[in-house]
């Protein structure tokens, strides 16, 4: 079919298209909602997974993580990055500072051990930590219930923890915890302050130091530490960055592990990729619903024309013609829906963006999946849902014209011409 063709017959079928304005109109809204619907609910859903990813690793493992590769799942004391030899941390960090995306790394030590004041006694896990680092990477440092991040002899404990020693800012506290080689390190510290993330285990159970205050309690040198947490930009771009961070230090200590947050927090990963595997079962059935729908429409219409495609076959026009230009009248009216949608969908969405409703002050923030969620109703940013939906929608213009266009080339002329 040569240009001029093509264009004779575009100009056809946009005619054919608006010969029944009510018509068209309906089904093209009918369209253009299935088409804000999937994306916004795309969107929704999409602000809610990344929320969670966001809540679930922002408040303390960070998306990437750097440690040994024997580290996980018993977190022993010896299995530090380098093991005995350790790692040059300046260069380690230094080499992550430099990935794009990396919005801060923070190296850990973490131990066991019995927090005691006075005659209270209560087990706590014991974390190392550089406080200046560790509040680009955590959310301890912006959750503080007092006080402040601790520095040198100073600790911070979860609120909970603090209830439970009876110690406010200021007491004294002893710490014990089991050494490397093999002795019980003991020192007195200054609770510098609080925190409160709204997760028991955290609140309850967690104490920060100075990273070299609890390397010294435990025996290790400074070149050894048990982790380094990474925080990006976009979580979404967490296994391209951790691919990157894995080039960068793979040659500065043996058997180093680097894992995106989808290895080392793998119920949260299976929780969002079903949230997703459900969006899209749904988006599908909104169209689905949608395909029969318009075909049904234009099968009417296609019904109702049946003695115009008569003439036009009794005329000599090719059959494949009078199919081809029912086609097209699918084509067209998925791109009107499609262009009315956008015009919708994405003033909608920049709105729900801007203004998040923010229903904790009737719900309050819970946890799933071990991921504090704050109810609060906003959308994500992709190109992802938008351009499935935009293509799922032409895609339901033509299939919906597939079946009206057999059966308009099916019908003989001579049958159609009479009436029969």
């Amino acid at each position: 079919m040569s240009g001029a063709a093509a264009g004779l017959w575009w100009r056809l079928a946009w005619r054919n298209l608006w010969r029944n304005k009510r018509r068209t109109l309906l089904t093209a809204s009918a369209l253009s909602f299935g088409f804000v619907a999937s994306v916004l609910m795309i969107g929704l859903a999409g602000g809610v997974v990344e929320q969670m990813v966001r809540n679930g690793t922002e408040i303390v493992t960070g998306q990437i993580q750097i440690h040994d590769g024997e580290f996980l799942p018993e977190r022993g004391i010896h299995d530090t990055l380098g093991k005995d030899s350790g790692v040059d941390l300046a260069v380690l960090l230094g080499a992550v500072d430099e990935i794009p995306n990396v919005v801060g790394a923070a190296p850990r030590v973490y131990g066991g051990g019995l927090v005691s004041s006075g005659d209270e006694t209560v087990g706590a896990s014991l974390m190392g930590i550089d406080p200046e680092r560790e509040s680009q990477v955590s959310a301890f440092a912006a959750n503080l219930v007092s006080g402040s991040m601790p520095g040198p002899g100073e600790i911070l404990l979860g609120a909970r923890l603090a209830t439970d020693v009876e110690v406010a800012v200021g007491d004294e506290v002893v710490l014990v915890a089991p050494a490397a080689d093999g002795s019980l390190g003991n020192d007195l510290f200054v609770v510098s302050g609080t925190f409160n993330l709204d997760m028991a285990l955290l609140d309850r159970a967690f104490a920060l130091l100075p990273l070299e205050d609890l390397q010294f309690l435990m025996a290790l040198p400074p070149t050894r530490v048990h982790e380094v947490a990474i925080r990006v930009e976009q979580t979404r771009d967490s296994e391209a960055a951790a691919l990157m961070v894995g080039d960068a230090v793979e040659d500065l200590a043996d058997g180093l592990l680097v894992q995106p947050w989808s290895e080392f927090l793998p119920q949260l990963h299976f929780f969002t990729s079903l949230a997703t595997a459900t969006n899209l079962v749904i988006a599908a059935m909104i169209f689905g619903m949608a395909v029969f729908g318009v075909a049904n429409t234009m099968l009417i219409a296609t019904y109702e024309r049946r003695r115009e495609f008569a003439v036009v076959r009794a005329l000599g026009t090719d059959r494949r013609d009078v199919g081809r230009t029912v086609v097209m009248e699918g084509v067209l009216l998925g791109m009107i829906s499609l262009a009315a949608g956008v015009l919708i969908a994405a003033p909608l969405m920049v709105w729900i963006r801007t203004h998040p409703i923010d229903l904790s002050q009737w719900v309050g923030s819970y946890s799933m999946m071990g991921s504090a969620v704050r109810p609060l109703i906003t959308v994500e940013f992709s190109w992802d849902g938008p351009l499935a939906s935009a293509a799922a929608l032409v895609t339901t213009g033509i299939l919906s014209a597939l079946y009206p266009a057999w059966r308009a080339v099916r019908v003989p002329p001579a049958d159609a011409l009479s009436s029969r």
